[in-house]
């Protein structure tokens, strides 16, 4: 049974899905007006993981992920670009995937946009105003939080502790006029020359926080299982969310809420005032994706993790220890028997580390747990594969069931061999008649003209391996 903590009780809780064996899923994605950052990334790749361990164990996961493209940033970057919100969103939209792409995160099963669902949010503040929840002043449509009763419920904060503004997002420069300083804007009047769209009241573009609740609303239903996010978004955008889809709708809006934890820079918090951060798009120019995809998917999704240089490099040192259990039993195929004797015994032990990988993951997807049983299964992988008799079953067995659970956390370990050109494989053929005849210097002279060539040779008991230097 998977538990997970729940933001909303601040208690772990078994999973519940409101379907048998599936399971609806809405994370809030970026606004595009730039690329992702590594703080964007944590949490798009930290619920990657919690989908695909899901998959794992067997739920089908309908899983949606917006896009913001319709904001004050955007409006602010396209202009400075000299070209329209909507390529401006599309430019950074095509970045975004080309970057996740490379970290080897899977798409949503949909990617809503706001400019998309334009109709349905102008609907869905009619049912607010309808139902006194919201308000209009000079073509601006504020929220009512002191309508609703149990605002704060998500982050423990209450209305009284709020100061001027703090329910708003940076782009609300309005406020004067609203009825209470924690109400928030669910439509915004058009300033010149800006991008809008005609309205009840008037020529306008939504609010921040109500593009979320339609979207999802539209897409999962009412109720769904599992709204997820950065935890910045606890408040307000989650709270304001909760607020205002409750209010029209008058059901439970997401069963479980699910935060993942900060990105911390050299041990000080990332922050783009403090100009502390790193776009994926240039990180991935200069560090193997799947070597930054290991450092942020090993971790437990809700704590902070500390970028560093020496963070990253044990993430490659792990991440070549893990390739090279699987290459090592992939290569005793070679030589291995169809079927031994004692293949029952190996396949249970295999099978008794799944199950405590399994137990780990199940609570609360702890990541950093579940890597100590994979670390296992490569110890386990490796010794067999130094035994004088091996079994492909066994060997098949371990590279599947190995590949199925790294697949979990985006692990790429099965890559198609490269066959060797005619070349190459004259050298190394060379090279085995050198040795043999004992002439060790064209023996070594070959060795490091391969080298060169980017094939590094090794020398086992079982004969000569060799791989190619840009797969380490």
């Amino acid at each position: 049974m998977i538990k997970l903590y729940n933001t909303l009780s601040q208690e772990l809780e078994e999973f519940q899905p409101i379907a048998k064996d599936k399971v609806s899923m809405y994370v809030c994605g970026p606004t595009v007006y730039n690329y992702i950052h590594i703080g964007n990334a944590r949490s798009i790749v930290s619920f990657d993981v919690i989908r695909r361990y899901f998959q794992y164990r067997g739920y089908a996961v309908n899983f949606v992920s917006n896009f913001t493209d319709v904001d004050d940033k955007i409006i602010q970057a396209a202009h400075e670009e000299g070209i329209t919100t909507v390529e401006l969103a599309d430019k950074y939209i095509a970045a975004y995937f080309e970057d996740t792409e490379a970290l080897n995160v899977k798409r949503a099963d949909h990617h809503p946009r706001v400019k998309d669902y334009i109709l349905e949010i102008i609907s869905f503040i009619e049912e607010l105003i309808e139902k006194d929840y919201a308000y209009e002043i000079d073509g601006d449509v504020y929220y009512r939080t002191r309508a609703f009763e149990d605002y704060g419920k998500l982050s423990n904060i209450s209305l009284e502790d709020l100061r001027e503004g703090a329910s708003e997002r940076l782009e609300d420069g309005a406020g004067t006029q609203k009825e209470d300083s924690t109400d928030f804007a669910l439509w915004k009047t058009a300033k010149k020359d800006e991008v809008s769209w005609e309205s009840p009241w008037g020529p306008g573009r939504p609010g921040w926080h109500i593009e979320c609740s339609v979207m999802s609303t539209e897409l999962l239903g009412d109720t769904f299982d599992i709204h997820g996010g950065g935890l910045d978004l606890t408040f307000p955008h989650h709270e304001n969310e909760i607020a205002q889809t409750e209010a029209k709708t008058g059901v439970t809006f997401a069963n479980y809420w699910m935060h993942n934890g900060f990105v911390n820079m050299e041990d000080e918090k990332m922050s783009k005032s403090l100009g502390n951060f790193i776009f994926v798009h240039e990180l991935i120019k200069e560090v193997d994706p799947q070597i930054v995809r290991y450092f942020m998917a090993s971790a437990h999704y809700r704590q902070p993790i500390n970028y560093t240089h020496t963070a990253l490099e044990e993430a490659e040192t792990n991440l070549q220890k893990v390739h090279q259990a699987y290459t090592n039993v992939s290569y005793r195929l070679n030589s291995a028997a169809y079927e031994l004797d004692r293949d029952v015994d190996d396949l249970a032990a295999f099978d008794a580390l799944e199950r405590q990988f399994q137990e780990k993951m199940d609570n609360d997807f702890n990541a950093a747990n579940g890597f100590t049983i994979i670390y296992e299964m490569s110890k386990l992988m490796n010794k067999y594969s130094e035994r004088v008799h091996v079994s492909k079953q066994v060997l098949n067995y371990y590279m599947g069931r190995y590949e199925e659970i790294l697949d979990v956390f985006g692990i790429i370990v099965h890559e198609e061999a490269e066959l060797l050109d005619a070349e190459i494989d004259a050298l190394i053929q060379e090279r085995e008649e050198a040795r043999f005849g004992k002439d060790f210097i064209r023996a070594d002279e070959i060795r490091d003209q391969l080298k060169e060539e980017g094939i590094i040779l090794e020398d086992t008991p079982q004969g000569i391996r060799w791989k190619r230097k840009n797969h380490e």
